[in-house]
Formats: structure tokens, sequence, C-alpha cells
């Protein structure tokens, strides 16, 4: 079954950079979008980047954009999302879901079927 792992969370000044990881079993990246959302206390949880199912098309939104890279290794069926530049409003739970087939131009959170179970960001001084 498609299982999803995060790592790489942690604290963090602002500025600063950290790369998470989500690595994947039980399917195979080349068939499937990956997406990296985040959930802050009292928000809902939002899309910060994507990559896609085929093309390898990436999707970010303007408030990470330039800030928040997606890239994946399919030898080693992982998908990272490197973050640099981070900022307090950046602190949330990031997780990591899967979904075959999926194109990001337009996807949302409810496109993506499989979910990791998390990792903290904190970017605080």
């Amino acid at each position: 079954q498609v299982q999803l792992v995060e790592s790489g969370g942690g604290l963090v000044q602002p500025g600063g950079s950290l790369r998470l990881s989500c690595a994947a079993s039980g399917f195979t990246l080349d068939y499937y979008a990956i997406g990296w959302f985040r959930q802050a206390p009292g928000k809902e949880r939002e899309g910060v980047s994507c990559i896609s199912s085929r093309d390898g098309g990436t999707y970010y939104p303007d408030s990470v954009k330039g800030r928040f890279t997606i890239s994946k290794d399919n030898a080693k069926n992982t998908v990272y999302l490197q973050m640099n530049s981070l900022k307090p409003e950046d602190t949330a739970v990031y997780y990591c879901a899967a979904e075959r087939g999926l194109i990001c131009f337009g996807a949302v959170r409810g496109d993506f079927g499989s979910w990791g179970q998390g990792t903290q960001v904190t970017v605080s001084s």
C-alpha cells in the first residue's frame, strides 16, 4: 500500500533553511504527483508545492515562490522540499501527499488520496 513518511522538520531561525524529505513506499514516484502542504494552528491546510506525475512540472503559490523548491530522486523514491529564507509565518506542520496520474496545475488538497503523518517546522528566533 502507499505509504509516505516525512522527515527533516525542526526549529530554525528566520532567514534559515531546512530540507524536508518525503520517503515513498508501495508505489513508484514516476506515476504519481507529490504535493507538499502545510497547516498552521487554527488555519486550513494549504498547498505549498507540487510536482506532477508525468512531465515533472512544478507548482508554487506566491507565498513561497522563489524560496521553496521541490525535487525528487526516483532512485531513492523520495521527494524533497528545500525551504530557504524561512519566515515565522512558515511555521506549520508540513505534510506530503500523493496521487496517481495527477497533474499539479489546478490540483487541490482533496485530489490527493494518500498522506504522510507530517513533520513540524518552527521558524523562530
